[in-house]
């Protein structure tokens, strides 16, 4: 605290360098919010000009993420898709039962990460044997996912299975494609975004995403590579 004073000793007024500080503070304080949300918008940048895309679209060629598959036109306006994709040495009748029973419990799972998908409340068990009540599912029918539900909206066997939400902001799509013995498989998930803080979430799922995805896709490659050679077994006569 300093005082200045007049010629005669009387005090005219008191300073306190702490007031000094207060608009130094305050700048500094503005600087680094400001900082900080260049860094966030600069982020979020990277991620949309960089790593979007690759996130999205893992596996997947220029032409298949491109291409028109079963389902999309549920969902037309979509505002986040994501294509991804792996060659899987089997044929579609060994790919398809893998799909066909998907769900949650007693059905056959994600074949990706359980331990997360039930940290989520999802009830997944990932099944590593063909389960003969979930293999015909018909057009109308799903599961309970989470706090939404899944119906199945287009259904082909061994070629397609499409699926949305009950509250129509996610269409979920397989493909099968026969290449000479070998399955192309493609999943396909459009999403519609309606809230600000859908799409702000978004970010970090791509990520996310991307490793459940690439976990589910190996799973059904090697559940269906062991049940193509078992099937090709000879069998004693």
């Amino acid at each position: 605290m300093s005082h200045l004073r007049a010629s005669d000793g009387t005090v005219l007024c008191e300073h306190d360098a702490a007031d000094d500080e207060l608009p130094i503070r305050g700048t500094r304080m503005r600087h680094k919010t400001l900082a900080g949300a260049a860094a966030v918008s600069g982020a979020a940048w990277l991620y949309w000009k960089f790593l979007r895309k690759p996130l999205l679209t893992w596996g997947a060629s220029a032409d298949e993420a491109a291409a028109r598959l079963p389902g999309d036109e549920l969902l037309e306006n979509a505002d986040g898709v994501a294509t991804r994709a792996i060659t899987i040495d089997a044929p579609p009748a060994a790919v398809w039962p893998w799909i066909a029973q998907m769900g949650p419990s007693p059905r056959g799972g994600a074949y990706t990460y359980d331990w997360i998908e039930n940290l989520l409340g999802l009830n997944m068990h990932s099944a590593d044997r063909v389960l003969p009540d979930y293999q015909h599912p018909q057009v109308g029918d799903g599961f309970g996912f989470g706090t939404n539900k899944m119906s199945f909206k287009i259904v082909e066997p061994e070629h397609a299975l499409v699926m949305q939400s009950a509250d129509g902001n996610w269409v979920w799509t397989f493909v099968l494609e026969d290449q000479d013995g070998r399955t192309r498989l493609i999943s396909r998930n459009r999403f519609r975004l309606p809230k600000l803080k859908d799409k702000l979430g978004m970010i970090p799922m791509g990520p996310g995403s991307l490793i459940m995805e690439r976990k589910m896709l190996h799973g059904i490659s090697q559940r269906a590579e062991r049940l193509a050679a078992e099937q090709n077994e000879p069998t004693d006569v």
